[in-house]
């Protein structure tokens, strides 16, 4: 494995697809649960790691791989599980769909079976993520009945088959609802789409549901329009849409152009969860002071709707000394909840009938709500009584209780190294829940407003020393990683995450503020040198990395791109523990939490924002601590910000966001400001030394200091001390070549580390245009007047397309590739072209290059961007293989990234899943190869000759131009000792 150090080993286990050995060895390999049962019977005795090596293949999981305490390395050792060498095991949740038969030949709908009761949201053809059927964007005629639902001028709803199955979604603002249908009744001439509750109930009332902070702020947004309809037979009218029927058992899909559903893999995601590693005890929870179990002596009063940010919204206030209040609780320990303030004085505390010991909850002003006034951990488990004796001050305040039910024992010292994860689908949004928004993916669930989180298909719960790295995450229906319930000193190194549903990575919890035990806080957890794209495809309203409460988390080197919301998202709670907080926001109600130190530091994040508003780059909430350490947000290169919603924001520090050292990053094409600090409970943070293009801020915090250093810079001519930063950020050797792919399109003002595609240089006097409204990329050109300007473009790969404008006002460019005349090209035409392709090279050795255009002719020259094309590597999750392949690395034979797959096995096939307009297969030709059936979109296009009389690596084997889209392409070997794959470039 790249980067992680191998230590001497207790053991070496193999498993295999289908593998039931006992002795765990290459020769008799065990299931993956048989690999996890022998190293329990290792690890007391570890001497070094104990590593379950796992062979290629996919693992297809009914439940998931359940790793415990006593699953935990010993001794300062580590239980790995790992990709043997050469193997890319699949750890799946899918389940493959077969017998496929035509449906309805005029709507070109198939359908096959599936067992009836199946669930999923989540269906793959060849890899590529189906579109659930839907309507059109906004349907007409819908009107919001707001104790139910939506009632629409369209009788036909009511006469629609398995009407529980639809799905009513809403985006507006920062959010994204959805509520499943409970039923569909006729309404005089129309019809009512009635939702579901509680989802309705959470989701669907304005105000909903309004406990305020820190559960949630004061931007109620609730499901005030029908943005479409989804998942019902009717709807499903586009090619790549697709329903499951859930009580027939059908799975029904309309085919892609090219798709042949006789030899695609068409995989259902079914399995919820794919490996959780959990400790005790899980999930905290606090219930309110009027909890049965509690037993209140004396003269007790119980005050609501104090203003003061009480659990419940009310507490149980003696001024009696002596008045008491007993808790029976089963667990091993319990935390009290109360109020510090000067009108609070001591309370004993007695355990089992025994005294514990005298607490205060005096504090100094403001009075503090939800605070822990009493905590105990490490009784035996079983059953117990607390008991609280008003001993002294002015009032005593009992507000909730947190029992702890289990001990707390962490899962520890595991690493799961070189797996791929993916086909996991979550199912809690087709159920009465549904997906009641609160913000960034933390949704209201139960009748009384509980905030709970989309789970990761990787999950650890209460972990220590938890390693994830060098794997693949893929065509997930929930979250991909998630470090929650105090874990710590864990670290997600080097990993790819694309084409996720719900968010990349989400560390801590969104509702445990309170806690004042450290060993039961979140914190020092690592999400470093990670590529997450393509997250937020179902669940919109959810960030790349999303972190709760936390203290000393690190969000570092990682790249974040193509997401429809915030890039980083970090802390919660708005204006909770700020003192400023806003009377129009909530009062006075105020607490505390425990993050502080926490770092976001060196990472590329550009191109989101691109379906919601209200979000950023890079996104804080709550507070950070009292100041003593400062949390970080520094060397991070933010660049289209803004992709689509031109209300986004570069660095956005939002409500009660406080003690950030924020410095040294690059803000490159905001949607609006740079930097953003909208009102007054925002604090203390500092932000210096940072370089933008864009002069655009907002302050209105309180002891928010933007100085004087921070560097605007115009026209592109960014300073080295920008291109420094720019260089330094996003992920780092080694994970650098594993994980990045070639982006596709750059535009024309891009800001990018070196690693990126594309460095673009202008000479001369361009001008960049944000005002015209002519269809240009990323909405900007760069544009000159004057001959002799040029443009240069260095770029790594193998060819390019220069997007410019085509127009009669337009002239002609002469271009150099790598120094050398490359001719000229005329860009003038009758009528305007955005982004057309005015130059383009492909077939080039892959490595540096440099393309140079040069006006020389017209009123205007323009830039919009440039179109690279992508080499992927053999080895890219997206890439399917069947049969019997094996991995060879360091050859010294000149093959792309130094490694290939071959197979000897006839009938062998690899399937390639790309969105583009060309493909190019490049590999070795040699005298032990033979012939190769091509297939593009699952029809025969033809049969290619490997053969060759000497090796020569990277050939281009097979080319095909095709219409922009979605397109796969399949090579069967026919013939000769090896089929060899290398790469594939696609434009």
């Amino acid at each position: 494995m790249v980067g992680v150090a191998q230590a001497a080993e207790t053991a070496q286990l193999y498993a295999a697809p289908g593998g039931s050995g006992s002795a765990c060895t290459v020769s008799a390999p065990c299931s993956l649960t048989g690999a996890r049962d022998k190293v329990r019977t290792l690890v007391d005795g570890m001497t070094g790691d104990v590593v379950v090596n796992l062979a290629d293949g996919v693992y297809r999981l009914s439940a998931p791989l359940e790793l415990t305490p006593q699953d935990s390395g010993r001794n300062g050792f580590k239980v790995v599980y790992q990709a043997a060498p050469g193997a890319k095991p699949l750890l799946s949740g899918g389940r493959a769909v077969t017998g496929w038969q035509l449906f309805d030949a005029g709507r070109n709908l198939y359908r096959a079976p599936v067992p009836a009761g199946t669930q999923s949201r989540q269906f793959y053809v060849d890899g590529i993520r189906a579109v659930r059927a839907r309507s059109e964007l906004n349907p007409p005629g819908f009107t919001k009945v707001a104790a139910s639902g939506f009632a629409s001028t369209d009788p036909a709803y009511a006469s629609w088959p398995n009407p529980t199955d639809m799905e009513i979604v809403t985006r507006h603002g920062w959010k994204h609802l959805r509520c499943p249908v409970a039923s569909i009744t006729a309404s005089g001439t129309g019809s009512q789409l009635n939702a579901v509750n509680p989802c309705w109930a959470n989701g669907g009332t304005p105000n909903n549901p309004n406990n305020y902070f820190p559960y949630n702020g004061s931007g109620f947004v609730d499901m005030k329009r029908v943005s479409w309809l989804e998942n019902a037979l009717p709807l499903l009218d586009q090619p790549g849409e697709w329903y499951l029927d859930r009580s027939a058992g059908y799975v029904y899909y309309m085919p892609r152009a090219g798709e042949d559903l006789a030899s695609a893999d068409t995989e259902l995601a079914v399995a919820e969860s794919l490996v959780e590693m959990a400790g005790t005890p899980g999930h905290l929870d606090v219930v309110n002071d009027d909890d049965t179990r509690a037993a209140y002596t004396g003269s007790w009063t119980v005050s609501a709707k104090r203003d003061y940010g009480d659990v419940g919204d009310d507490v149980h206030s003696t001024s009696a000394n002596g008045d008491a209040v007993e808790l029976s609780f089963t667990g091993t320990g319990i935390d009290v909840l109360g109020e510090r303030y000067t009108d609070l004085g001591d309370i004993d505390v007695y355990v089992d009938g025994q005294f514990d010991r005298t607490v205060s909850a005096q504090g100094a002003a403001p009075r503090l709500a939800q605070q822990v006034v009493y905590s105990r951990t490490g009784l035996a488990k079983g059953p117990h009584t607390v008991r609280l004796v008003k001993k002294s001050g002015q009032s005593m305040v009992i507000d909730g209780f947190s029992v702890v039910p289990e001990v707390i024992e962490p899962v520890h010292d595991i690493a799961l190294r070189g797996i791929t994860f993916g086909y996991a689908t979550w199912l809690q949004p087709s159920g009465p829940e549904g997906y009641a928004d609160n913000q960034a993916g933390v949704v209201w669930v139960g009748t009384r407003g509980q905030v709970a989180r989309i789970p990761g298909a990787v999950r650890v719960t209460r972990g220590q020393r938890i390693e994830i790295s060098q794997s693949e995450f893929s065509r997930i229906g929930g979250t991909a990683v998630e470090f929650g319930n105090g874990t710590q000193d864990s670290k997600l190194v080097g990993n790819r995450i694309t084409d996720i549903s719900g968010a990349g990575v989400s560390v801590g919890e969104f509702d445990d503020h309170w806690l004042t035990d450290p060993k039961r806080q979140t914190a020092r957890v690592t999400v470093s040198d990670n590529y997450i794209s393509d997250v937020g495809r179902e669940f919109e309203d959810v960030a790349g990395v999303s972190v709760g409460y936390t203290r000393n988390v690190g969000v570092e080197h990682n790249e974040i791109a193509e997401l429809p919301y915030s890039g980083i998202s970090l802390g919660w709670g708005w204006g909770w523990d700020s003192p400023y907080t806003d009377a129009d926001r909530n009062g006075q109600r105020h607490g505390t939490n425990y993050a502080r130190g926490n770092r976001i530091v060196g990472n590329y994040v550009h191109d989101v924002m691109k379906v919601l508003t209200d979000g950023g780059s890079v996104y804080t909430l709550g507070g950070q601590g009292d100041g003593s350490v400062r949390s970080v947000l520094s060397g991070n290169v933010f660049s289209k910000g803004g992709s689509k919603d031109p209300q986004s924001q570069g660095i956005y520090h939002d409500e009660g966001s406080s003690w950030w050292d924020t410095y040294g990053n690059v803000v490159s094409q905001a949607g609006e400001h740079w930097t953003h600090a909208w009102t007054s409970s925002i604090h203390d943070i500092t932000i210096h030394a940072n370089f933008t293009d864009d002069t655009r801020i907002v302050n209105k915090g309180t002891n928010v200091t933007i100085t004087e250093d921070n560097e605007e810079v115009k026209d592109g001519a960014w300073p080295q001390g920008a291109k420094d930063i720019v260089a330094a950020a996003g992920v780092r050797a080694p994970y650098r070549g594993t994980v990045l792919p070639a982006n596709q399109l750059v535009n024309d003002g891009e800001v990018g580390p070196l690693l990126a595609p594309a460095t673009i240089t202008y000479t001369g006097s361009w001008t960049i245009s944000r005002t015209r409204t002519y269809g240009d990329l990323n909405a900007d050109v760069h544009f000159t007047t004057a001959d002799g300007d040029s443009a240069s473009i260095t770029f790594t790969g193998t060819g390019i397309q220069v997007l410019g404008e085509r127009n009669s006002d337009q002239g002609r460019l002469s271009v150099t590739l790598d120094g050398a005349a490359a001719g000229t090209v005329d860009t003038n035409a009758p009528t305007r072209v955005a982004q057309a392709v005015v130059y383009e090279v492909s077939g080039l050795p892959y490595g540096q290059h440099t393309v140079k255009l040069t006006k020389t002719g017209g009123t205007y020259a323009v830039i919009d961007g440039f179109r690279l094309d992508r080499s992927i590597n053999e080895d890219d999750p997206a890439i399917g293989y069947s049969g019997s392949w094996a991995t060879y690395a360091n050859r010294g034979h000149g093959d792309f990234n130094d490694d290939v797959r071959a197979t000897t096995e006839n009938g062998a096939s690899v399937t390639m899943p790309f969105i583009g307009t060309r493909i190019d297969v490049r590999t070795e030709t040699n005298s032990d190869q033979g012939l190769v059936d091509v297939y593009i979109d699952g029809r025969y296009r033809k049969t290619i000759d490997t053969y060759a009389p000497t090796r020569s690596a990277q050939q281009s084997v097979f080319t095909a131009d095709l219409p922009d889209g979605y397109h796969t392409l399949r090579l069967v070997k026919r013939s000769g000792q090896y089929l060899v794959v290398d790469r594939f470039t696609i434009r």
